[in-house]
Parts: C-alpha cells; sequence; structure tokens
C-alpha cells in the first residue's frame, strides 16, 4: 500500500538523527542517482546572514508577477514541510513528496547516509525539474560554500548581508563568514552584494574577482531611497523606479526589495522580460509568513522570526515606530532561543522596549532553558515571568494583554511556528535543517 503523506513526512523527519553535514559530496552522489535534475534547472541563489528568506520570497513573487514559472526553495518551514518546496506560489503536493522521497530511499545506500536537509534539497530539484520551472530561487540552509544547495547552477547569485550568527560552522569573525558565504560565487556568474561593513565587501569583492564575476552592490551599483509614506524608490543599473510598496512590514524590506529588483536586473536573462509593472505587481502580492506577520488584532499578536542580534535591531525599529503611534499600547514580549544564540545581545536590544517579558523554551534539544534566558536578561527593573513551554507562554500573554496591547512572539521561527500551530490548530513538529 502507498503510504501516506504523513507517513512519508515522519520518515524525512527521522533523518535529522544525521545531524548538520556541510560538505557537497553526499549530496552530488545523491543528485548523480537521480539525473542531476540540478542541471535542468536555472537558478537565482540566495545567501546571506538575515533577509534572504524575504529577498528570495520578493525575488519569486516578482517573477511570477511577470508570467514566468518559477520554483521557490526556502527553509525552514513554519508548519508543514510542503511550505519549502513552490511551484507558482503553491506548496509541492503531498502526493508528490511521497512519490519522489520514495524513489530516493530506493537508491543505494551511500557511504555518509544525507542528512535531513540534503535529501529535502535533492527533493526539491528533482520537483522542479519535472515541473520545467523557468527558473528556481534557492534560498541557502547554511553559510554557502558546503551547502547543500550549492550544487546548482545559477545565473544569478546575491549575498544579502553579513553578520554573527552560527559562528560555530562558519566562523566567529565577519570576515570569516563572508568568506564562508562567498562560496556560491560562480565563474562569471554576476554576484548582487547588499548592504555590508566595509571589510566584508573586500572579502566579498576578492572571491567575485578570482571567480571573474562583476559585482553589483548596494549603495553603489543600486540603492533604495525610503519616504515617510511608507514608500521607496529603487535606482538600478539600468532602471528606476519611483514609489514603490512592498507588502512585507518592516523598515528595512525596502532594503531587501533592491536587492531583489537587483538581482532580477543582474542575474535573469533578456529572454525574460522583468515590467515595470511585474516589479509593482510582485512587491505588492508577496506574502512571507513569520516575518514580522499579524496574527490577531484586539489584541494585536505580532510574529518574527528573529533570532539574532542584527534582526533584532530591525525589529526594535519596527515595535518602536509601532509603540509610538498607539498611545497606551504596552508591549507584551514572548521571547524563545535556540542555545547557540547570542542571548545576551538579542534581549538587550528587545526587553527595554517592553512592559511584560515572558521568556519559554522551544520545543528542541537545542533550546535555551529559561532560566539560561533569564540569566542572559539585561537589568530590569521588574521580573520578567517563566513558562516552560510556549503553550503556557502564549496563554499568559493573551491572559495578561488588554485589547490595545501588542504582544510580539520572537527568538526564533521555530517559536513562531509553534505559536502559529495553537493559533490554528495545526500539529506542530520543530524541524531543525
Amino acid at each position: 500500500m502507498k503510504p501516506s503523506y504523513e507517513a512519508a513526512r515522519e520518515r524525512l523527519y527521522e533523518l535529522q538523527q544525521f545531524g548538520v553535514h556541510l560538505g557537497l559530496d553526499t549530496i552530488s552522489s545523491l543528485l548523480s542517482e537521480l539525473g542531476n535534475p540540478q542541471e535542468r534547472v536555472p537558478v537565482l541563489h540566495v545567501a546571506g546572514t538575515n533577509g534572504k528568506g524575504s529577498v528570495a520570497a520578493i525575488t519569486a513573487s516578482i517573477l511570477r508577477a511577470a508570467g514566468v514559472r518559477v520554483g521557490l526553495y526556502t527553509s525552514p518551514h513554519l508548519l508543514d514541510f510542503s511550505e519549502r518546496i513552490q511551484v507558482q506560489g503553491r506548496c509541492i503536493p503531498g502526493d508528490r513528496v511521497v512519490d519522489l522521497f520514495d524513489n530516493i530511499q530506493a537508491l543505494p545506500s551511500f557511504a555518509i547516509p544525507p542528512t535531513f536537509f540534503e535529501v529535502a534539497t535533492a527533493l526539491a530539484f528533482q520537483y522542479f525539474a519535472e515541473e520545467r520551472v523557468d527558473v528556481a530561487v534557492l534560498e541557502v540552509g547554511l553559510g554557502g560554500r558546503f551547502d547543500a544547495t550549492n550544487v546548482c547552477r545559477p545565473i544569478g547569485t546575491i549575498i544579502t548581508n553579513i553578520s554573527f550568527d552560527h559562528e560555530k560552522h562558519l566562523g566567529s569573525s565577519l570576515e570569516a563568514i563572508a568568506f564562508e558565504k562567498a562560496g556560491i560565487v560562480k565563474q562569471d556568474v554576476p554576484l548582487v552584494v547588499g548592504p555590508v561593513e566595509p571589510s566584508v565587501a573586500v572579502v566579498l569583492e576578492e572571491q567575485a574577482r578570482q571567480k571573474q564575476a562583476r559585482t553589483f552592490a548596494f549603495g553603489r551599483e543600486f540603492m533604495s531611497i525610503s519616504h515617510s509614506s511608507g514608500a521607496f524608490d529603487f535606482i538600478g543599473m539600468d532602471r528606476k523606479y519611483p514609489s514603490l510598496r512592498c507588502a512585507l512590514d518592516g523598515e528595512h524590506q525596502a532594503m531587501n526589495a533592491a536587492c531583489a529588483i537587483a538581482l532580477l536586473e543582474a542575474g535573469v536573462t533578456p529572454r525574460i522580460r522583468i515590467s515595470e509593472r511585474a516589479v509593482r505587481l510582485g512587491l505588492e502580492q508577496v506574502s512571507w509568513p513569520g516575518r514580522l506577520e499579524r496574527l490577531r488584532r484586539h489584541p494585536e499578536i505580532l510574529c518574527d522570526g528573529a533570532h539574532n542580534p542584527a534582526a533584532a535591531e530591525c525589529l526594535k525599529i519596527h515595535l518602536q515606530r509601532r509603540l509610538s503611534e498607539q498611545q497606551g499600547c504596552r508591549l507584551i514580549l514572548v521571547v524563545g532561543m535556540m542555545q547557540d544564540k547570542n542571548l545576551s545581545a538579542f534581549l538587550k536590544t528587545l526587553v527595554p522596549l517592553a512592559d511584560v517579558v515572558i521568556l519559554t523554551r522551544i520545543n528542541s534539544f537545542r533550546a535555551a532553558t529559561v532560566r539560561t534566558l533569564n540569566e542572559a536578561l539585561p537589568y530590569i527593573d521588574r521580573p520578567a515571568y517563566e513558562c516552560d513551554v510556549p503553550e503556557a507562554a502564549f496563554d499568559l500573554a493573551t491572559d495578561l494583554a488588554n485589547d490595545n496591547d501588542l504582544i510580539c512572539v520572537t527568538g526564533s521561527l521555530f517559536l513562531v511556528g509553534h505559536v502559529k500551530s495553537l493559533m490554528t490548530g495545526n500539529a506542530y513538529e520543530p524541524v531543525l535543517g
């Protein structure tokens, strides 16, 4: 009897036991057995510390608006595995996951068993090839140089920004992290670089020079100019678009949108025409769940997957603006994080804004305990509430909130996914790949 999607998904999740494996040998062998589907898919490859998911989603949305058949591969998912692999904005059907995963499981065994992320990446390439997408937008999972997505054949690449995260795997300096992410740069393939520190720009430009990859940098070849109205102007290499508006909340999304437009301008071949109308429509229609996503009003519940200090700064700017606009609004901050993150720097950025702080533990062996989070708190003149599970933290937040208050759930996309599952009634199982 053919297994159900739920059974196939559970078998996929079991591959987490093989952990994180940075390297291309296993994914290359796996794809070779499948007939190298990645060679049949033109790719726009998106790396960076923060913003890469937003840039990928915006890029795919503009391509769809231009009439291009587009695939989108992102990670992690919030509620269901199928969110990771989309064609034309639609998640991969469950029966296709079953069939593709069965094909992969039927392959000969490998010297090093494929990880969850490697299998998911191979599955995405196979699906995109079978669906004959014109372009696939691929978000890097971790780093770049040894990430499983780096077996692709890109027509354009982008590094959105570089900040501290995953130092255990990528290095303890911005320059070291930049070198790892620059591993996606390919011979003669254009590279777009978002806003980065000068020392990081030197590393990226040198890696691009070695590959004869033309570089287009934010603030040099392209830029965005934001207006108080929320609109922004894009000034690019060939085109200028005044008064653009992006459906994604947050002041930082103007830069992400500019990066996406520049990637399309630099990387898409002339046979694919991206009109101004497609740019505007794609920006207006883009959706990227879990990032400044409003789940409810009265009280407002805002979820954001910020999980490092740079992302916390972006969230802080947004929250400050929201609190200044709404008189009498209290901020109730619900935080859960992974233990390998810079807890003190993250909390120091956001906690002073909050009227109420609620700490919780994500359902993962990698999660920071409530006690650890409390020890990392900056000085505040009131105790933080402690809840051992997200269900209790969410219930407490809603009990304490008035209709005019703002509840912000942050610290990890895994906490965001858990809270969304509580509100939708869907099952939740964290997947770390």
